[in-house]
């Protein structure tokens, strides 16, 4: 399978900074200033200690389920850089960056990955749902969250996220086809990191984009270089803004790569990827890209990137000492948090649990 980023007949494709971190379309640039585009990369630097003290973590027991996300980073801080506080996220199960960076507390996540309630009480001020396990179900989702908005008349904008292998699945295309037909304010995201599980992307779909598949559907539909983090965000700004001002949703498919397993469950990528192939792809690494275009420009050092380095692993030790000090689960505290009013039998099993667990 072939890493090169051509543009397509069905689609354009879009690209700011080469692998050399180079600029490549000037008009394209989105206008952030020097300390945003510094914000980026702290925030990439940043995911990538996530990830590496996350996968550590899951190999010790300490945390649960978890998808690495190393290699992706500019797909996902890119496009929720290009969100509103208000803007709703509808993530998949990779898509945990995006929240924690939406608002998401960091040891709220860690209960999520361990499958404790408390993981699921998302702060009140805080607008995304829990990350969707079913393959491609968010899609769904967000055209209804979208078609609220539209019919209370406010100005706020569903994204959604998924994988290459979801769209291969029903939901992908009725999500995409309502929020078509009906106009809606939604931005559909396709990081397509080139293998659902050990399937690769030529075997999902005879397409020769995945973003086409929006012209199904009525909808523009855009190929970016996923490990561009300034393309990313300047096409998902301008996605956001066209939902935003009432004129309909668009399907981006982002070109990536995860460097690691699809999961921690015992996923071993070798056995389906070439080490040609992980090299390839190793040398477009979103955030070489950006440190080389912010060096250049004298905006960037060893010294700061090591700073939010050290700052990221104690913000981790932290954030693990508060999920390690919350209360045990029990099953009727579980109960608890199933309904606001308690259905009779509900209120019969959760009186004889609590009798147990006295």
């Amino acid at each position: 399978m072939s890493a090169v980023l051509e543009q397509t007949q069905w689609v354009p494709f879009k690209q700011v900074l080469n692998s050399e971190g180079r600029v490549v379309d000037p008009d394209l640039m989105p206008s952030l200033s020097q300390d945003q585009v510094r914000e980026l990369m702290k925030r990439m630097v940043t995911l990538r200690v996530l990830d590496q003290r996350a996968v550590r973590s899951t190999r010790q027991g300490r945390l649960g389920f978890y998808a690495p996300v190393a290699g992706q980073e500019a797909s996902m801080i890119g496009s929720e850089y290009a969100t509103r506080k208000e803007d709703f996220i509808l993530p998949g199960y990779r898509d945990i960056p995006q929240c924690l960076y939406h608002g998401w507390p960091l040891e709220q996540w860690m209960l999520w990955s361990r499958g404790h309630q408390q993981g699921m009480e998302i702060p009140p001020e805080v607008n995304f749902l829990v990350p969707q396990i079913i393959i491609g179900a968010q899609y769904v989702q967000t055209s209804g969250m979208a078609l609220a908005f539209k019919l209370r008349g406010e100005k706020r904008v569903a994204i959604t996220y998924t994988g290459d292998g979801g769209t291969s699945q029903g939901d992908f295309y009725e999500g995409i086809n309502f929020a078509g037909a009906f106009h809606l304010p939604a931005v559909f995201l396709v990081q397509n990191n080139q293998f659902a599980i050990s399937v690769p992307v030529n075997l999902q779909t005879a397409a020769e984009t995945l973003a086409q598949k929006a012209i199904a559907a009525g909808i523009p539909g855009i190929q970016v270089d996923g490990n561009d983090v300034l393309a990313v965000y300047a096409v998902t700004k301008q996605a956001v803004d066209r939902a935003r001002n009432g004129d309909g949703p668009t399907l981006i498919e982002t070109l990536t790569f995860r460097f690691g397993p699809h999961t921690m469950s015992g996923d071993d990528p070798t056995r389906y990827r070439s080490k040609e192939l992980v090299n390839e792809w190793e040398q477009k690494d979103p955030l070489v890209r950006l440190r080389k275009f912010l060096t250049i420009q004298g905006l960037w050092s060893d010294e700061e990137e090591e700073q939010v380095m050290e700052t990221v692993k104690a913000e981790f030790t932290e954030a693990m000492k508060k999920a390690d000090s919350a209360p045990k689960m029990t099953v009727s505290s579980l109960i608890d948090s199933m309904f606001e009013q308690l259905p009779q039998a509900l209120q019969r099993q959760r009186a004889e649990f609590a009798r147990q667990e006295a």
